[in-house]
């Protein structure tokens, strides 16, 4: 075992003065936002990544080098950008090109839909529909036609990828420049329409291989941020109408040993007018949701597992907070559920009811709970918001969640704060509360916060009925500092120090744990990128705990979608030596076929409850275009034997949600659980009227 713990305070006080240095002497850069009036054509322009003078004359058009947010923040971008943007009566039309002159780099590696088209080169335009300085749309496409749309949330503070709409893209590579074009109708957009005409927008470029981002609207202190967009004059926003729309599927598999099944279900979504939506979901098909891929945790307390199932992604973005009330894995299968999400004035908000299955504690089987869950969001200044979220479950007459507000505030560009407070109500949590205090001080570089949480005794069973909290009784501090430097010529790139202390008790003042985490990151201009961290912590569960652990990381990116990686750390855990390696890698052939492959070893001594633990999780996908697919995957864990087995075949007819899967699948459940699911034959098929 070795130990640095001398060298580790000297190496964490230096840390800290050169962060603290850095951070003092930065000072704020002022941009103008900038203005842009639509064009109006006749006649929409065919999306093909060809752009024809004739088809897009009378439409607006900005030729320029946008504004780099990294690596050299402030400055013009060395690559130039042309953008194109005009509307018909019920579409907004764009055109970029992209002008490179080292084309044979340009990255264009993702094929899935909402697959990290950052790592590309990629364009985006996000659009602020009500001009509120909060929320946001983004519609991102990279070289190869892939989509990525989002929504953003918080004046940036939260971008969710989840979301999805019905809209066209196509790419186009020439000697020297990427094109792209894209149709976003207003159908699938949320605005005011007796507005006066503004919204506010952004356009966004990716170049991996020199790390940036750029913006055409002044970069500000975060690349999301919407109050720093631009403006967009003169729309012309269609008539409300009172739309429908149907999304049925029907469901044919067998499992071996088992009768065939034949399920129907399927979504209505009616948009009464252009603030609002309302969807109902009948017998929801899940059968085809990802399995949660198996990771290593060291820590005693429940893993966060993310959502996938479709009938809860819509409008997620507003439930993001950092004591989360609203967990939708909590909920079950579930054999409807209602859900209307909009904008009344300044105010959001978004409602769910449904119920679910619930299994029994007392005996075998399942019994229906029911959930309600209201968010409501209220717009401030300078893009700050209040908030109200309200979740329960009735479950048997016994109502269990929470209530509370929560703000995001911007005092100025940098300096802001989070803060929340609610009370959890059921039979053991008695009304206690949880909260918090966040101050922060955020630049495009440099971040440092202080927060205090208070979490009451006895109040997480209640809470988990329908939120995430892994832990009640606590008052905790904590606190991080970290900085980015950039260098525009040399071996390094970037150096990322950061430093993370946390310390908590009990309410009635014993100390339960403290941690403190320092982490550097040196990346190297010829792809090369090696993370050293180190962390030391006490923790009191049955007894007093001194865990700590040293880790290095390497990783070589191309780029341009090919990245190799292996990691080790060592130290103690919980009474036990540990040592746990990594490796991986993401790699392509071609604009078709794409590999990862993961592996983690994880080695106790002792281990008594044999918890060593060997995983490995293949990922082959080979992409026919960007709406047909076919893709396989496998993962172990030989902890609980778990083997998972998936290949599937998807074509999206009608994108993003009328499409016809088959499939084979063997085990599939949730992280951690072994599953004891036999070979599956499944084919669905989900139109859209």
């Amino acid at each position: 075992m070795i130990h640095f713990k001398s060298s580790f305070r000297k190496c964490l006080l230096l840390c800290i003065l050169s962060l603290a240095g850095t951070v003092c002497a930065q000072d704020d850069s002022p941009f103008a936002a900038a203005s842009m009036k639509i064009g109006v054509i006749g006649a929409p322009p065919q999306i093909d990544g060809n752009i024809e003078e004739t088809e897009w004359a009378g439409s607006a058009i900005i030729d320029l080098r946008f504004i780099q947010f990294q690596p050299d923040y402030g400055q013009a971008s060395p690559f130039r950008t042309v953008v194109r943007i005009a509307q018909t009566k019920d579409t907004l039309y764009l055109a970029f090109e992209a002008f490179d002159e080292e084309i044979a780099r340009l990255a264009a590696a993702k094929t899935q839909r909402d697959d990290k088209l950052k790592d590309d080169d990629s364009i985006a335009v996000l659009f602020d529909t009500f001009n509120d300085q909060r929320t946001a749309y983004g519609f991102q496409t990279n070289a190869l036609g892939t989509q990525e749309d989002f929504r953003i949330a918080d004046n940036g503070r939260t971008v969710d990828t989840r979301w999805d709409a019905a809209w066209l893209s196509a790419a186009q590579r020439y000697e020297d420049r990427w094109v792209v074009e894209m149709a976003i109708p207003f159908a699938i957009l949320k605005f005011d329409a007796g507005s006066d005409g503004i919204w506010g927008i952004n356009f966004l470029r990716t170049v991996p291989r020199r790390l940036e981002f750029s913006l055409w609207s002044e970069p500000s202190e975060a690349i999301y941020r919407v109050s720093s967009f631009g403006e967009l004059l003169g729309i012309q926003s269609p008539t409300p109408v009172d739309t429908w729309q149907f999304i049925p599927y029907t469901l044919a598999s067998y499992e071996k040993g088992e009768s065939a099944e034949i399920e129907a279900g399927g979504d209505i979504r009616w948009r009464p007018s252009s603030r609002l939506g309302v969807d109902l979901t009948l017998n929801p098909d899940f059968a085809l949701v990802e399995a949660d891929v198996e990771t290593i945790n060291l820590s005693r307390f429940e893993l966060r597992i993310a959502e996938k199932r479709p009938f809860f992604l819509e409008g997620n973005e507003m439930y993001k907070q950092r004591i989360e009330q609203f967990y939708s894995r909590r909920i079950g299968d579930i054999t409807w559920g209602a859900k209307t999400n909009g904008k009344l004035g300044q105010t959001d908000f978004s409602a769910i009811v449904t119920s679910a299955d619930i299994e029994r504690e007392s005996s075998p089987g399942t019994d229906r709970g029911d959930y309600a869950i209201l968010r409501m969001q209220q717009g401030l200044w300078n893009g700050s918001n209040i908030g109200l979220l309200a979740a329960n479950r009735d479950y048997f007459g016994d109502n269990t969640g929470s209530a509370g507000v929560d703000s995001t505030l911007f005092f100025t560009d940098t300096l802001g704060m989070t803060a929340q407070l609610l009370s959890v109500h059921g039979p053991t949590s008695d009304n206690g509360l949880a909260w918090f205090v966040r101050p922060s001080w955020d630049t495009a570089r440099s971040h440092f916060h202080v927060r205090y949480t208070n979490l009451d005794e006895d109040i997480r069973e209640d809470f988990n009925a329908v939120g995430f909290l892994r832990d009640d009784d606590r008052k905790e501090w904590d606190t991080n500092l970290r900085h980015e430097f950039w260098f525009q010529s040399g071996v390094l790139e970037q150096i990322e120090p950061s430093v993370n202390y946390n310390r908590f008790t009990s309410q009635k003042g014993e100390l339960r744990s403290w941690n403190l985490d320092a982490r550097v990151d040196f990346t190297f201009r010829n792809g090369w990128d090696i993370e050293i961290s180190r962390s030391e912590e006490f923790k009191l569960f049955e007894k007093e705990f001194r865990n700590d652990s040293t880790k290095l990381e390497v990783e070589w990116d191309g780029r341009d979608g090919r990245k190799v990686r292996a990691f080790v750390r060592e130290g103690i855990n919980f009474d036990s030596n540990f040592w746990l390696y990594g490796a991986g890698l993401d790699w392509l052939i071609g604009d078709k076929w794409r590999f990862s492959y993961d592996f983690t070893l994880l080695e106790l001594d002792p281990d008594p409850d044999l918890e060593s633990t060997t995983i490995h999780v293949f990922e082959a996908i080979y992409a026919f275009n960007t709406d047909m697919y076919a893709k396989l995957f496998l993962q172990t864990n030989s902890a609980i034997s778990k083997e998972n087995v998936q290949a599937v075949w998807v074509w999206r007819i009608k994108p993003p949600f009328g499409s016809l899967q088959v499939a084979y699948q063997r085990g599939t459940s949730e992280q951690g659980q072994e599953s004891e699911q036999d070979d599956t034959f499944f084919t669905k098929l989900s139109w859209v009227f």
